[in-house]
């Protein structure tokens, strides 16, 4: 440890880092005063032993109120990533406290077939475990990992990840690949009895596809116009997989273009078909993140990441 974070450790109390969190999102002095119960002059002094403890000014003051600047952004982003381990410790103190032997927090999208199948392997080997998900977009999710609220990620490498600067923050631990694939209804006899379809032939078919930003539908569209077709207008556009899940099920008559973690998901559950369509269309891989910190992992996530390679050649074998 070097001198400058010594020094740190024993002039920082945590309710310094409380204040650093607290002015990022409180606009005036006197707003963080009232939320910590503080005077102003009292705020004023923390903030300048803070400053004084990194040798930098992290804030600037104006009359319109304070700002963090590039360096008071880092200090509170580390600063709230230290108070959100500390309340996991907490949890996970009381949780063992009454039965369980270790929690994990594992971040993902709504819809997933590699996490549920995961965790049940997870519990198998490691029956006393809790596991709390979260649901939600990747790059939202990503940021509760980094700011400590979760102990790894399973989602797409999308474009905006990448261009982001997070990506040097994060370890890649399993990594399973995707592609675009049509569902039908399994009582619609116009496509369940043929094995292999091209993108060309099925342009008339009535489609349920989500909106235009998402990856999904922009590989749709590559899909036909790499085919020489002009991409299908949808007559049903939606993002919630329960809706296209039962619409799907409710009217043979339609296809739906879904990624492949959906796919697997909606097959399992019954009365829909994946449909082999060439040629085959790649989307952005998943993975399973965790905090670059170069700390020793727990054995709660070392085991979740053995479930979801197991798991992830399971699904590798049905693409």
């Amino acid at each position: 440890m070097d001198t400058k974070t010594d020094r740190l450790i024993r002039k920082l109390r945590l309710r310094h880092l409380e204040l650093l969190v607290t002015l990022s999102e409180t606009p005036t002095m006197r707003g963080a005063a009232v939320r910590l119960h503080l005077s102003q002059p009292a705020i004023s002094k923390m903030l300048g032993e803070i400053e004084d403890c990194f040798a930098a000014r992290l804030f600037e003051r104006s009359h319109q109120g304070i700002v963090a600047n590039a360096l008071g952004a880092s200090a509170v982003f580390r600063a709230r990533a230290v108070l959100n381990e500390l309340a996991r410790a907490t949890e996970d103190v009381d949780a063992m406290q009454s039965g369980v032997t270790a929690v994990l927090r594992v971040g993902a999208p709504s819809v997933t077939a590699a996490v549920p199948a995961a965790i049940v392997r997870l519990r198998k080997r490691m029956p006393g475990v809790a596991v709390q998900l979260r649901e939600g977009r990747v790059h939202e999710l990503i940021h509760r990992l980094l700011e400590g609220e979760l102990d790894c990620v399973f989602g797409a490498i999308t474009p905006e990840l990448i261009a982001s600067d997070m990506i040097p923050l994060l370890e890649p631990v399993v990594l399973l690949k995707d592609a675009l694939c049509v569902l039908a209804s399994a009582s619609n006899r116009s496509v369940a009895g043929r094995r292999r379809w091209q993108w060309a032939d099925l342009q008339a078919a009535a489609w349920v596809v989500p909106p235009k930003e998402t990856l999904v539908r922009q590989a749709f569209i590559t899909a036909f116009l790499n085919s020489g077709v002009t991409p299908p207008e949808p007559v049903i556009e939606a993002m919630s997989s329960v809706t296209i899940g039962t619409v799907l099920r409710k009217d043979p008559s339609l296809l739906c273009a879904v990624r492949l973690e959906h796919a697997l998901d909606e097959v399992a559950r019954g009365g829909v078909l994946r449909i082999k369509v060439l040629p085959q269309v790649v989307l952005p891989s998943f993975g399973l993140f965790f905090r670059r910190d170069g700390m020793a992992r727990p054995a709660i996530l070392t085991e979740f990441a053995d479930a979801i390679r197991s798991v992830s050649g399971a699904i590798a074998s049905k693409r």
